[in-house]
């Protein structure tokens, strides 16, 4: 299995044999809310919407968008509103979150909550899904959005979600590019160290179901013609899956360079809880929302 554009999300959205349902977290979010109303509109999927009624029926009516009286569930605060959504997925009534008007420190709080949440107990994270105009697939880059230094254990737990993520999609072994500025392990450069490890774990067989590659550069990953050049070998090399980064703020600077500079659209989730989130930036258009969206419809309720 091999995607190549968003397009092809939408294609498999509609072979769907069952429609996912959406609960989406303080609905008064108004692109949140037109991304939602695009999915309803084409039968892709069903949603209820948590939030100030009032203000939420006033952001549908604003986009033309008819919500019936039993899609909404009443909740004024951000944390009431987030723990509802928690309940809906433990109660079958929805399968993943969308976050809307609210931060995200907010609805994640319910989720992690150790009695009635959805935490499994390992990491959870970010994973972005690219578009990329020059790139011939979409691109996974991970973590630019949840942990801000990575451990070496934390990293392997990030491999292991966004792997987890293309496996659900139909990839059988995603491959896995460790970013560093080299190519070769220096003790003065923790993240060449910690890629070689990451390596060195999946040659063992610690982590499994993709082929880890590290340290490697950026253009390295992406380019063919680059590691030839540097007669840099590896199945991983111009044909990367995945792209881990080694703390968010490379993480946070590879996205929107990629979005803002090579024009490339954007789905993104955090992972590792019993149902994906929807969760984008606050300046995030429809269209980046709708494709976090197939993403999430794609990805969720499958057994592991």
């Amino acid at each position: 299995m091999l995607y190549r554009h968003f397009g092809e999300l939408l294609s498999q959205v509609e072979k769907n044999e069952k429609k996912k349902t959406v609960a989406l977290v303080r609905a008064e979010d108004a692109h949140s809310l037109e991304a939602v109303a695009e999915v309803v509109r084409q039968g892709l999927m069903d949603a209820v919407l948590i939030g100030n009624r009032a203000a939420i029926h006033e952001a549908a009516e604003a986009i033309g968008f008819p919500v019936e009286e039993g899609r909404i569930v009443d909740a004024e605060e951000p944390l009431a509103a987030a723990a509802a959504g928690v309940r809906l997925v433990k109660e079958g009534k929805a399968d993943f979150l969308m976050k809307g008007k609210m931060q995200t420190s907010e609805i994640l709080k319910p989720v992690v909550n150790k009695e009635n949440g959805l935490s499994r107990g390992g990491v959870m994270s970010h994973v972005a899904v690219n578009e990329v105009p020059a790139y011939h697939k979409l691109l996974v880059t991970t973590d630019g959005g949840m942990l801000p230094y990575p451990t070496l254990e934390q990293k392997k737990n990030l491999i292991e979600n966004a792997v987890d993520v293309l496996h659900r999609l139909g990839y059988e072994n995603p491959k896995v590019g460790v970013l560093a500025a080299v190519e070769k392990p220096n003790p003065k450069m923790p993240e060449s160290m910690e890629a070689a490890a990451l390596k060195e774990m999946n040659q063992k067989g610690e982590l499994t179901g993709c082929i880890v590659e590290g340290p490697i550069s950026l253009d390295l990953a992406l380019v063919k013609e680059r590691s030839a050049v540097k007669g840099y070998e590896s199945p991983c090399a111009g044909d990367v899956d995945i792209l881990l980064v080694p703390n968010i703020h490379a993480g946070n600077i590879l996205g929107k360079t990629l979005v803002e500079m090579a024009h490339s659209k954007m789905a993104g989730l955090i992972v590792g809880a019993q149902c994906p989130i929807v969760l984008t930036s606050r300046g995030s258009s429809a269209e980046e929302k709708l494709n976090s969206l197939l993403l999430a419809s794609l990805v969720s309720g499958k057994e592991d």
